[in-house]
């Protein structure tokens, strides 16, 4: 059985101040660390005091976005070597708002996702569609494609490490869910695309979550299906109570 991972992505919100007291107010209440993985992922300007902050729990420290190089002439960009140096845990990859947004591609995502291996840090693979991919009905080619470009390269035993998350680009912070069985059908189709390329071992301890407007109304009925293996959650990760409850609803699983 995968034991399930709940990842909150800050994305650009909360002070210092405020993402210090979140930390302080939930490390020692977090579910036992055998029931579910806890992560915040936090504005890069953070992740060294919150990594000290959290280090006598259970809680992982991650960041948002990463650059593949370990260092170089990138202003404004951080390194894995950055990340690793300070113990950060997770990096979120190929989150639709980098791809949408900052024009960040399947190959730049496959090369995060290299970098972020040889720095021991694990990766957050993101995939989903938008949409009008949905209606037209290419949602399971959309992820399958995205998913089979940032795999590419790796060994069996580099996969099933990995944490994958589905995130249909149409359902984040709109208040929108995909029902949990269409949800569990494209991590379903994800996991057959680990099962084609790497084989079924390895895909059943691949990692599978769900993002898109993840409360702790709908979790519990998320995290029921076969595939969905946690959650990546946005708004409902910025107040300690929701995402506690997140997290014990994970554990209760």
């Amino acid at each position: 059985m995968r034991k399930p991972i709940v990842a909150g992505n800050w994305k650009m919100y909360k002070t210092f101040d405020e993402a210090v007291d979140f930390v302080e107010e939930i490390q020692q209440a977090i579910p036992s660390p055998e029931k579910v993985d806890a992560v915040i992922c936090a504005p890069a300007l953070y992740l060294p005091t919150l990594v000290v902050a959290a280090e006598d729990s259970s809680l992982a420290i991650g960041a948002q976005n990463m650059h593949f190089e370990d260092e170089g002439a990138f202003t404004g960009e951080i390194s894995p070597a950055m990340l690793s140096n300070i113990n950060v845990d997770y990096v979120i990859l190929g989150h639709s708002e980098r791809r949408e947004l900052f024009n960040e591609t399947d190959e730049a995502v496959n090369k995060k996702v290299r970098a972020a291996l040889n720095h021991g840090i694990v990766p957050i693979i993101c995939c989903g569609e938008t949409l009008e991919e949905r209606e037209a009905g290419s949602t399971e080619s959309k992820v399958a494609g995205q998913m089979t470009k940032a795999l590419e390269g790796f060994s069996a035993a580099e996969v099933e490490h990995m944490v994958i998350a589905y995130e249909p680009i149409w359902a984040i912070g709109t208040g929108k869910t995909a029902t949990a069985d269409d949800a569990n059908a494209v991590c379903g189709s994800i996991r057959a695309v680990v099962v084609n390329l790497y084989g079924k071992d390895t895909a059943e301890k691949v990692r599978i979550q769900y993002g898109g407007s993840v409360k702790p109304e709908n979790i519990e009925e998320l995290l029921a299906k076969e595939h969905i293996d946690g959650a990546l959650v946005g708004g409902a990760s910025l107040q300690p109570a929701s995402f506690m409850k997140l997290l014990e609803a994970a554990a209760n699983a």
